[in-house]
């Protein structure tokens, strides 16, 4: 399928959306831009297997979270602090109020397993169905 200015549009009117799952995921603004960028590539370089009159948003999202899982995997053999604990050392405590209300619900949202914290994001921030998110997850309903 060639690259349409409607298609374009889609996929560009999507990236707000893949850059607030990728946040979610990496916990990391810059780090989300980067997969974003390597989404839309990856996307613009496969465009021939979307498939018409599917849902793009979801593939789009399909290809972002595999991407962090892959990269994750790869960073987690590379990291020698894996849970943490040195980094946290390093960190300054935000000044403002709301910053930390987002840091206890960023605590919360990592307390959850990965397949939860994602379903989470897609349904609750995202806006897809649950039906759209058991895809790009690829699991089951419920």
């Amino acid at each position: 399928m060639p690259l349409t200015d409607s298609l374009r549009d889609d996929i560009l009117a999507s990236v707000p959306s893949l850059r607030a799952f990728a946040i979610s995921l990496s916990g990391n603004g810059d780090r989300a831009d980067d997969l974003v960028q390597e989404t839309l590539l990856r996307a613009l370089a496969n465009i021939d297997s979307f498939q018409p009159g599917s849902n793009l948003p979801a593939w789009l999202f399909t290809i972002l979270r595999n991407l962090f899982r892959s990269d994750y995997r790869k960073r987690r053999r590379e990291v020698e602090d894996a849970d943490g604990s040195y980094a946290k050392t390093l960190k300054t405590q935000p000044a403002q109020s709301a910053h930390l209300e987002f840091e206890e619900f960023r605590a919360a949202l990592d307390k959850l397993p990965q397949d939860q914290r994602e379903a989470l994001i897609l349904v609750g921030a995202s806006g897809f169905s649950y039906e759209d998110a058991a895809a790009i997850c690829g699991c089951a309903v419920g």
